[in-house]
């Protein structure tokens, strides 16, 4: 489990493909602090590590075919940024919000303009959205937890902070870029319990 709080980010080194999967190197400052079978959110995709290069100080995670197909793990490239958070310990503050670092679909960017310091980000669905946002609700995006405004039918804004724009991935980001959405676990439930109901 993550919280949505990057810690973060990661240089893609290289990338291998086998079969249908793609095994990615990253080079990370919190390095010397994993180790092997550990879970970190990439992007908001949690990958297990499988291989640790202590020469070269990077770490290997593996996307299978699935995990491409649902998020943007599939259309990166050596050089790339990956946003990063390890697993949420118990006894740690939540000061994001509930994230399983299971991606629920893919949303592109459509629009980026600056608002008083900060920036707004536009979303649009690429495909029919899992639809269980609320206005001032949460939502991870590229694995960052963020506030939801503007909700459209396809569409949604967060503002990004100073600080949060400038440590995670976002101030790559460009329009047309797709980014990996994972929805409120808590709005999942209920619209999951939901439509349970209303089909009795």
């Amino acid at each position: 489990m993550f919280t949505g709080i990057i810690e973060h980010t990661g240089q893609i080194t290289g990338i291998r493909s086998e079969g249908s999967n793609k095994h990615f190197r990253i080079r990370a400052p919190f390095f010397d602090e994993i180790g092997i079978d550990q879970s970190i959110a990439h992007n908001g995709v949690c990958l297990t590590v499988v291989d640790l290069d202590k020469t070269e100080k990077t770490y290997t995670v593996t996307a299978i075919e699935e995990t491409l197909l649902r998020s943007n793990l599939g259309d990166l490239k050596p050089g790339d940024l990956v946003n990063l958070e390890r697993s949420v310990r118990i006894n740690d503050r939540l000061d994001g919000h509930i994230v399983q670092g299971h991606v629920d679909q893919t949303a592109r960017v459509a629009d980026i303009r600056q608002a008083d310091g900060s920036h707004i980000y536009t979303f649009t669905f690429e495909d029919k959205p899992l639809h269980v946002m609320v206005e001032k609700g949460s939502v991870a995006v590229n694995g960052v937890s963020l506030t939801v405004f503007n909700i459209g039918e396809r569409s949604f804004d967060v503002a990004i902070i100073p600080y949060t724009y400038e440590h995670t991935n976002f101030h790559r980001l460009k329009t047309g870029d797709k980014v990996n959405i994972e929805f409120d676990i808590i709005g999942k439930y209920i619209e999951r319990l939901g439509s349970v109901y209303f089909q009795k």
